[in-house]
């Protein structure tokens, strides 16, 4: 059974069909978490080289998946849009072309890391053996990238459709098989051969099987009205262009906020070396959690934004988006206030032993932080906003402006010019999430006023028909 029905979606309560379609995917987002650090927590039992090698292709293989995050916004929007304008035919073709176009560019994608992988990890390792063992690793996960990608655009299709459940299923499939094989395969228990950093990647890719033949199979089965079966198999080039199209910049978001984010720990590191490093990964570590509920409200709202629009209501459309920025902006406001009263003890959760000056950075960047959780949520739901209108090209415009034209700059000229220390960084860090709130709220405003929803509807009927 789906989560949230068609009716729901398009003329129930507002805050429940958010609420009830964020839950699976908030639970699914923590899963994803836990799924980061399993390797980290096996491989730590042989050492430091082998964490070391794994930590490494970390921010790599988040720049592998951003052909993923294109395809899946593509997918989720578009089949949001054919659901609530009840084409359904129309959006199981969607899902097909999707996965289609996530097997092609997992592909390609996977057998270029493949064959560079080692020439890749000598470009961020110095030490020999680290750039050996995260060049066999990343090989190893390039095997696995076709499924992995065309699996999230599957997942991204059942979000669309309302069923958030779905995803959640394939995730902890994913998950559960790599932590049941990691053991086995990196130490060599029962029969298996013992990988060491190998057998942590060959779990991970494992498990990305695991849950794309699950994800296949809830498809083939049906869940609700959502059943793909052989009369399905098409892949259609129009709904490819429209996947592409409405997802590129959503992948172009992520390489413009991961290029800064790099850059940003090279300014910290001069500004306060690495106690001042060490409180920004913490800090990092912290609101990654903090975020996971305004991530899955903002997937929850793109599939309600969506098929409003399919289904021609245009201003309820509107009173989504605003009515998911006061929901995430008063979740995140609150839990920016319990990290403003505790950041000692959330230090200390993550770093028991962490120093005296490590412990007066880390408190001054969480404490900053949290002044500018509420933003956080609200950006994140106004580009859902933007996104269901299939505007996604403005969440990217947003994105750079916050990190290039706003973050980026005021880091610099606070540490180089100012002479302001590691505080420089988190003040940019917090001003920028602001001044994206601020701006997009006002841009959201002013384009819905003006009829960006109602020319939305135009387009997503149109496509459906």
């Amino acid at each position: 059974m789906v989560d949230v029905s068609r009716e729901q979606m398009t003329a129930g309560s507002i805050p429940k069909a958010l609420l009830l379609l964020a839950a699976p995917l908030v639970a699914q987002n923590l899963v994803h978490v836990a799924n980061q650090l399993i390797d980290v927590f096996w491989l730590g039992r042989l050492g430091g080289t082998e964490v070391a090698a794994v930590g490494l292709n970390f921010p790599i293989i988040g720049l592998l998946f951003t052909v993923a995050i294109g395809l899946s916004v593509g997918t989720q929007v578009l089949v949001s849009q054919r659901v609530g304008a009840e084409n359904l035919e129309g959006a199981r073709r969607t899902i097909v072309t999707g996965v289609g176009l996530g097997l092609l560019g997992g592909t390609v994608l996977g057998l270029i890391t493949f064959v560079f992988a080692r020439d890749v990890m000598g470009l961020f390792a110095t030490d020999p053996q680290v750039t050996t063992l995260a060049g066999a690793y990343l090989a190893v996960i390039a095997i696995g990238l076709p499924l992995a990608t065309a699996s999230d655009s599957l997942e991204a299709g059942f979000v669309g459709w309302g069923d958030a459940r779905g995803a959640l299923y394939i995730n902890l499939a994913t998950v559960l098989t790599n932590i049941a094989l990691d053991p086995f395969l990196i130490f060599g228990w029962w029969h298996f051969p013992a990988l060491g950093v190998e057998g942590a990647a060959y779990a991970t890719i494992l498990g990305y099987t695991a849950g794309f033949l699950l994800a296949v199979g809830l498809a083939v089965r049906g869940r609700g009205d959502c059943r793909l079966g052989l009369e399905h198999l098409e892949v259609s080039r129009e709904d490819a262009r429209e996947i592409v199209d409405v997802g590129w910049p959503n992948a172009g978001q992520f390489v413009a906020s991961q290029s800064v984010r790099v850059a940003i720990v090279g300014i910290v590191a001069v500004a306060g070396g690495a106690a001042a490093v060490a409180a920004y990964t913490i800090g990092a570590r912290v609101a990654s959690v903090a975020f996971i509920p305004a991530q899955g409200l903002q997937q929850a709202a793109q599939s309600v934004i969506g098929q409003n629009l399919g289904a021609e209501n245009p201003a309820r459309a509107t009173r989504t988006t605003w009515v998911g920025v006061a929901i995430a902006a008063g979740a995140l406001t609150l839990i920016g206030a319990i990290q403003w009263l505790i950041p000692e003890t959330l230090t200390t959760l993550f770093v028991p032993d962490v120093t005296a000056l490590e412990l007066e950075y880390t408190v001054a960047y969480l404490e900053i932080l949290a002044y500018g959780y509420w933003a956080i949520g609200a950006s994140y739901l106004l580009m859902a906003g933007f996104n269901g209108a299939r505007r996604t090209r403005t969440s990217f415009v947003a994105t750079v402006c916050q990190y290039w034209a706003v973050r980026l700059p005021i880091a610099i000229l606070g540490v180089y010019a100012l002479r302001m220390g590691p505080e420089a960084v988190f003040w940019a860090i917090t001003l920028s999430n602001v001044a994206v709130a601020i701006g997009l709220g006002a841009y959201y405003r002013q384009e819905t006023g003006s009829g960006m929803n109602r020319r939305a509807v135009e387009v997503a009927t149109s496509s459906a028909d």
